[in-house]
């Protein structure tokens, strides 16, 4: 069934033990976290689109996927790449680039979603949100559009954060670069490429990374002075499975040069999204690149800049399994355990000390994590750890 604006949301809250990994990649660590509980439960119904938008996805042909038939009417509000906590109980959700390649998605508009979840229905609204522009010029290659409205074939972003002054820092796959657009999603300056680092999008040539593996988690520093930019994807002749992250000044709107590494459980995993706990620390999402039965890692890991066993490498502590939730009042009707089973989880940001906000990006309409053959929902959960954070303070006010 076809749905508009207003929609179910899923949200959920659990309990994690934090426990250093010592695992093989594809097993849960010895002596692991203990099992997490699910609280509240809510999705947004995969078909939920922008009433009265632009048509969409005629670049996907005509044939039905997991029985859902391209072009789109209007906008489909899908892809949550990203996710900005607003101190209303209100959240910004950016959509990436589309439909997964620039090839598909230059009818797919960026867009910032402010969602607002109703816990008390396990649903949420979607209240309104604003397309991204560049109407001063800023990017310096040509887009797909002549009005200069962005679209999935100009930019890919699939990170956000949010400034003091109330601006979204974006960071992008395609260059990689680091957008900065202002509250009605106007971009303020030309995007900042990462030094030596292209992805094969990047107009300039020469790629040493792969494909659409740029920025796919940043934040602010709690003192709002910096950002780090975690790429998803390796820089070749970096180790294998090594994941660059990337110091980025606002005053001086520049990569300062200062990278620490973040090692993956395998070289064939991916993470989803980061965000900053204090100076040290942030919360990563670990992910493998499979769905429903056949997922084995979805996690959430604390990872520590300070290296205190000198590998050369983010000290790592996983906090959450997402794939072994306890479920025994069968929230959402869902069975015990609990799985959030799908290929892309996307998005994390702290409630409270103790409480983290995580969401997948459904692919609308390829992905089917839930259920084979049926588009997956965009599902919010929430997740209570079993110990603090003991986050900055300044993490846990920050709106």
């Amino acid at each position: 069934m076809r749905r508009t604006l207003a929609a179910g949301l899923t949200l959920l809250t659990v309990t994690a033990l934090a426990t250093p990994t010592t695992a093989a990649p594809a097993a849960a660590p010895s002596g692991g976290p203990k099992q997490a509980t699910l609280t509240n439960f809510a999705s947004l119904p995969a078909e939920t689109y922008l009433p009265g938008s632009e048509p969409s996805g005629a670049a996907l042909g005509t044939s039905p996927i997991n029985g859902i038939t391209p072009p789109f009417a209007d906008q489909p509000i899908q892809g949550f790449s990203g996710l900005v906590r607003n101190s209303d109980g209100t959240f910004d959700a950016i959509s990436d680039n589309g439909y997964g390649t620039k090839a598909n998605s230059a009818d797919f508009l960026l867009r910032i979603h402010r969602i607002a979840p109703d816990f008390a229905k396990n649903t949420v609204d979607v209240l309104g949100g604003i397309t991204l522009t560049d109407p001063n010029g800023h990017i310096p290659f040509p887009l797909t559009r002549p009005d200069r409205v962005i679209t999935g074939a100009d930019i890919d972003i699939e990170s956000v954060t949010r400034g003091a002054d109330g601006t979204y820092w974006m960071g992008d796959e395609f260059g990689p670069y680091l957008l900065h657009f202002d509250r009605a999603g106007r971009l303020m300056a030309p995007p900042v490429p990462l030094p030596g680092v292209r992805a094969p999008e990047n107009p300039a040539g020469n790629p040493n990374i792969g494909g659409s593996k740029g920025f796919e988690g940043i934040t602010l520093s709690p003192d709002g002075k910096t950002i780090n930019a975690l790429l998803e994807g390796t820089v070749a002749g970096d180790t294998p499975g090594t994941l660059r992250l990337n110091e980025f000044d606002i005053a001086s709107n520049s990569f300062t040069g200062t990278t620490w590494h973040y090692q993956l459980e395998s070289p064939n995993f991916a993470i989803g999204d980061a965000i900053a706990v204090d100076r040290n620390r942030l919360l990563i999402i670990e992910r493998d690149s499979a769905q429903g039965v056949d997922a084995i890692v979805k996690r959430v890991y604390l990872a520590d800049k300070r290296d205190k066993d000198s590998d050369g490498k983010l000290d790592k502590t996983m906090v959450a399994d997402l794939l072994n939730l306890a479920n025994p009042k069968h929230i959402g009707g869902h069975a015990d355990p609990f799985k959030f089973p799908f290929v892309t989880i996307e998005d994390v940001t702290i409630i409270d000390d103790r409480t983290i906000a995580v969401l997948n990006d459904n692919n609308f309409p390829s992905s089917s994590g839930r259920t084979p053959g049926k588009p997956d929902n965009n599902e919010f959960i929430t997740i209570r750890l079993a110990e603090n954070l003991h986050a900055d303070p300044r993490v846990l006010r920050r709106r």
